[in-house]
């Protein structure tokens, strides 16, 4: 049965999307079978993935909402292993019509059940809100991934989240576990950004990722191009940022076994922008 999680943080801008669709590709590029889930109304993760929202007929709205078959709604990507459940704008009115509904939270949970046997992973791309669709999104997790910005505001808001996981896993999910804080948008020539890895890892300690997200101008094009970093640019260091962190999500899991020197792709050669 796959693993679902969660990439959350109710702060725009600190690369939840990216993640999604980047881990998503990088564990189907190592030959994981990957549903990737769109739960934010703005779509970014299926158009960034190189589906037109505009185009399609069926999304996570008509799986929660009208209970339609999630098999129905799945699309393929051209990423080998990597499927989609695409989002549309329509999920904006989603928490409206949830309000009067029982086991409102766990609406998302009862979609994913449907198909979890036929993943090894299932990656939710949160929106950036603590509303009742990323409370869903919780509540059908196993895990929950926060990517951190490695800027003056880093832990701006990491409190009400860590305190709504709280409560989901009081009330609604007591199975969920935090899978890891994930550092992103890294720029090593600035001081701050060195502060904020510090204190981050001061403050969270074991479950902060080895693997850091450096800033990357290839991880800004790929989704103009409706690709991952791994397909637009294998190379680029973004692509191997996330090969990385998948590499991690795997050990984490126990899902692989590798010596010290097979952790991490070794960059050596590799030149960047």
């Amino acid at each position: 049965m796959g693993k679902v999680i969660a990439i959350a943080n109710q702060k725009g801008g600190v690369g939840k999307t990216t993640t999604s669709i980047n881990l998503a590709a990088a564990l189907a590029i190592l030959e994981y079978k990957v549903l990737l889930i769109d739960a934010d109304p703005q779509a970014n993760a299926t158009s960034g993935i190189g589906i037109d929202p505009e185009s399609i007929k069926l999304s996570i709205y008509e799986s929660i909402i009208d209970d339609r078959e999630t098999s129905d709604i799945i699309l393929k990507t051209g990423t080998p292993n990597l499927d989609l459940i695409p989002a549309h704008i329509d999920l904006v009115g989603a928490e409206i019509e949830m309000i009067n509904l029982p086991d409102r939270e766990k609406m998302m949970r009862k979609a994913i059940n449907k198909v979890r046997e036929n993943y090894d992973f299932i990656i939710i791309d949160c929106a950036p809100s603590l509303g009742l669709i990323t409370v869903n999104a919780l509540a059908a997790a196993d895990s929950v991934i926060i990517p951190v910005q490695c800027e003056y505001f880093a832990l701006e808001g990491l409190g009400k989240l860590l305190n709504t996981i709280k409560i989901v896993q009081t009330h609604i999910n007591q199975d969920l576990a935090i899978e890891g804080v994930l550092l992103t948008m890294y720029d090593s020539r600035l001081r701050l950004a060195n502060q904020v890895i510090e204190d981050v890892r001061n403050h969270f300690q074991d479950i902060v990722f080895d693997t850091v997200i450096y800033r990357n101008t290839k991880l800004g094009e790929a989704p103009s191009f409706g690709e991952s970093i791994i397909v637009y640019d294998v190379a680029s260091r973004g692509a191997v940022n996330y090969l990385n962190l998948a590499r991690e999500v795997l050990q984490r899991n126990n899902m692989t076994e590798m010596s010290n020197e097979e952790k991490t792709i070794n960059t050596d050669n590799i030149e960047y922008e």
